[in-house]
């Protein structure tokens, strides 16, 4: 009786790992940006990245919740961030509506603003897997990325000054991660 309930158990295993190789396998599932997502696809990718983030630990921010934070945090998020995740009051640019999943908007909304400050340092310095976000510990200081790291969390209660330098000079500087600066129109080179 035992026995037929292991060999049972290993033919059920078998064959659903049988199923989802094939099914993979055989171009089955969704990977073109117009696909429905595939079954709990948002929920287990968030459930990894929340696991793995809990599982390190970045310790304390190095810089204070403050307005000169906010406004070095502003100027780096114009330079890295601006171009996939926003602006105040602008809609998002055509290069992050042609991104999937699409990223966050993140002065829409609640943004990421309910998340601790060292989530957003953590999903900065490492980027997100399958998600277009990049990491950037190697091209932003520690400084920088706790800088901008800290404006996200108070993005709902930021100044209007820091709201001022977060809109000049807007489109002249901004790129894509590893892209050349976007021209601004009419500009001559």
């Amino acid at each position: 009786m035992l026995k037929g309930v292991v060999i049972g158990f290993v033919l059920a295993a078998l064959i659903l790992v049988g199923g989802l190789y094939y099914y993979f396998a055989a171009g089955m599932a969704p990977v073109a940006i117009a696909d429905p997502p595939m079954p709990f696809e948002r929920k287990l990718a968030h459930m990894a990245l929340d696991a793995h983030i809990q599982k390190q630990t970045t310790g304390e921010p190095s810089v204070a919740a403050d307005e000169a934070t906010y406004l070095a945090g502003a100027e780096v998020y114009k330079q890295h961030c601006a171009v996939c995740h926003g602006m105040p009051g602008q809609a998002p640019t055509d290069y992050a509506t042609t991104m999937f999943p699409e990223p966050p908007q993140l002065f829409r909304g609640k943004g990421v603003t309910d998340d601790p400050v060292a989530e957003s340092y953590w999903k900065t310095a490492n980027g997100i897997r399958l998600s277009g976000m990049p990491d950037f510990k190697s091209k932003l200081t520690d400084i920088q990325l706790w800088q901008v790291s800290q404006l996200l969390a108070h993005a709902n209660e930021i100044s209007d000054p820091v709201k001022k330098v977060l809109a000049q000079d807007l489109t002249p500087s901004t790129s894509a991660p590893g892209l050349p600066p976007v021209s601004a129109p009419n500009s001559k080179r």
